[in-house]
Order: C-alpha cells, then sequence, then structure tokens
C-alpha cells in the first residue's frame, strides 16, 4: 500500500472497530473471536465470496457493494430459520483503493447492522491482485434442532416463496445493455425497481420464525428459482411441479412477460432473488401463510412437492411447458 494509506492495524482501529460491539469479537483487539452459543441455540453458519464484475460492478457504490456482501449472506441464514448474530468479513481490496472508497464500504455496513441486528466479530483484509473480492461468513442463532435444511421436502408439501421473482435478473441486464429499458418501454420508477433489486438484496429475515414452525425445507432463491427447486428436489429425493402463472411478479415483469415466454423463464431463473423458497405441509399451509402475513413477509403458493424423483416439471395453463432458458445462474 502507498505510504499515505494508513497500515493494518492502523485501518482496523479507524475503520472496522467501530463496527465491532459485540463482546465476543474483543474489539478486533485478538486474533480470534470468542462466541458462546445460548443455551438451547444451534448456531448456523454461512459464507459467501462476491467479486468485482461477477456478482457486483466495480464501480457499484462502495455502500452497496457493503450492503450486498452482507444481505447475500443473511439471506441463507434466513432460510435455515436462523437470526443474525454476528459476521467475519474478508475484504481484498485492489491497488488503487483510497480511504475515501473504504470509509464509504464501512458506513454501508454500519447502516445493515443497525437494520439487521447484527455485527462484525473479526476478518482480515489483504491487497488484491485481481480486483476487489469480499467474503463474509455469517453467523445465526436458531433453536437446538429446528434449522430448515433444503432436505426436507416431502410429497403433497406445498411450495412457496416470498416477494417477487426474477427482478434481479432484469436489473442485470439493464446494467449490461443501456438501451434495455427504453427497448421494453420501461419507465424510470421500473428502472430504479429493477436495478435496486439487482443491486439490494432484500433477505428475508422476518420469516425465520414461521419457517422453523412450519417448514419442512427452505433454501434461498439465489441460482434462479427452477434451478434452486431442482436443488431442493435432488437433496430431498422427491420432484417439483410449478405452476408459471401463479410465480409473483412485480409490474416490470409483468410488462416484460407479455414479450416472450422464453424471456420470461430468463427474468425467473437468472438468479439474484435472494427470496426464500419453503416446502410446507398443505395442512399447515393456511397457518404459514398467516405466520408469514404478521411477520410482514408474505409468501406466495406456486406449485407441488411430487414423488417424481429430483425432477422439476412446469406448468403454464394447466399444461406442461418446457422453455429454452432454464438453466440458472452458475458460478463455473
Amino acid at each position: 500500500m502507498g505510504a499515505d494509506r494508513p497500515g493494518e492495524f492502523e485501518l482496523i482501529k479507524r475503520y472496522f472497530a467501530p463496527l465491532a460491539n459485540d463482546p465476543g469479537s474483543l474489539g478486533l483487539t485478538d486474533d480470534a473471536a470468542v462466541l458462546t452459543p445460548r443455551a438451547g441455540y444451534d448456531l448456523v453458519l454461512t459464507k459467501d465470496v462476491l467479486a468485482a464484475d461477477i456478482h457486483f460492478f466495480a464501480d457499484d457504490a462502495p455502500e452497496a457493494i457493503a450492503a450486498k456482501a452482507l444481505r447475500v449472506n443473511l439471506s441463507d441464514l434466513a432460510a435455515k430459520g436462523a437470526r443474525p448474530r454476528g459476521y467475519l468479513l474478508g475484504l481484498a481490496l485492489p491497488s488503487n483503493w483510497t480511504e475515501s472508497w473504504l470509509c464509504r464500504f464501512c458506513k454501508g455496513l454500519a447502516a445493515d447492522q443497525a437494520a439487521f441486528d447484527v455485527q462484525l466479530l473479526g476478518g482480515d483484509t489483504i491487497r488484491s491482485g485481481n480486483g476487489l473480492q469480499v467474503s463474509v461468513t455469517a453467523i445465526g442463532e436458531v433453536a437446538t434442532g429446528r434449522a430448515v435444511r433444503r432436505s426436507g421436502a416431502r410429497p403433497g408439501d406445498l411450495l412457496f416463496v416470498t416477494g417477487t421473482i426474477g427482478d434481479a435478473a432484469a436489473g442485470l441486464k439493464a446494467r449490461l445493455d443501456p438501451q434495455f429499458c427504453k427497448t421494453h418501454g420501461l419507465s424510470a420508477v421500473q428502472e430504479r425497481h429493477i436495478l435496486d433489486r439487482y443491486l439490494l438484496p432484500r433477505p428475508r429475515t422476518r420469516l425465520a420464525g414461521p419457517l422453523t414452525e412450519y417448514a419442512n425445507a427452505a433454501m434461498d432463491i439465489s441460482d434462479g428459482l427452477i434451478a434452486d427447486c431442482a436443488h431442493m428436489a435432488k437433496a430431498s429425493g422427491v420432484g417439483i411441479s410449478i405452476d408459471m402463472d401463479k410465480v409473483p411478479l412485480s409490474d416490470v415483469l409483468r410488462d416484460l412477460k407479455g414479450r416472450s415466454a422464453d424471456d420470461l423463464a430468463g427474468y425467473l431463473n437468472g438468479g439474484d432473488d435472494y427470496e426464500i423458497l419453503a416446502s410446507v405441509c398443505e395442512q399447515k399451509a393456511q397457518e404459514f401463510m398467516t405466520a408469514a402475513e404478521v411477520a410482514d413477509c408474505p409468501v406466495t403458493a406456486v406449485g407441488r412437492v411430487t414423488e417424481d424423483k429430483g425432477t422439476v416439471k412446469l406448468l403454464a395453463g394447466g399444461k406442461p411447458v418446457v422453455y429454452a432458458q432454464e438453466g440458472g445462474f452458475r458460478h463455473f
């Protein structure tokens, strides 16, 4: 690093220590955090690594990059029914990093720590040889034995999703193609909506309680609706049938829907939604929907779990359909 930049320990003291208020962080003065699980609770751990120009754009606002890195992990915790407790941060900074950029990045972390009641526990900062990379390990708590896995779906269960699906993939297309919104006749408000959904996921942490109470299986939708249904089907040894007519869409996606069925499938399976996919026993479905509504996180039934092991079938107008774009996001 340049001589005008703070060294590692000064950087920690100046920017990261103010974010570490959990006693287990030891004020970031030691080599590791120390956590004691509360009696009657299990710890749930998850990690996501985000790289510039793969998971976000290098010129995105530092606050937004920080928020996305934290939120994609909080989404994983929510899908397990866990409430966030803390996180570890790994930050690989490019050679041209500046203090003003880092200050804004930490302000983004601070805002989301307050919004989601989570604290920095520790981490590491290094110089990157290949662009900005952000790694977060999030730690949550769930009542002992109550973590919701993706492998528990049962034939006859109803399949639910939170929020709306496909907006983030549309937002990515708008980032990649400056003419996308104009070509598709989207308003400025619609453009802001899809760009925001791509850049700033909305982890459904409020659904953690209803999931542990009612869900047989759950996971977050990060690779795309169809792809993640396939992941759940494979893990649970079941089949899944999705009614494409019931998938909840925003006004933007409804406008885009009329152009091409294959295009719609591409949006729905484009990834980065970070909504929750949950499998719930049909007899408990209404209770689950009510609990989700009370938690201010309404859900929509979009399909059913079947006995056709490992398969995902798509229906439209009550008939089986096959779309050209069903691949989902792939990491490699």
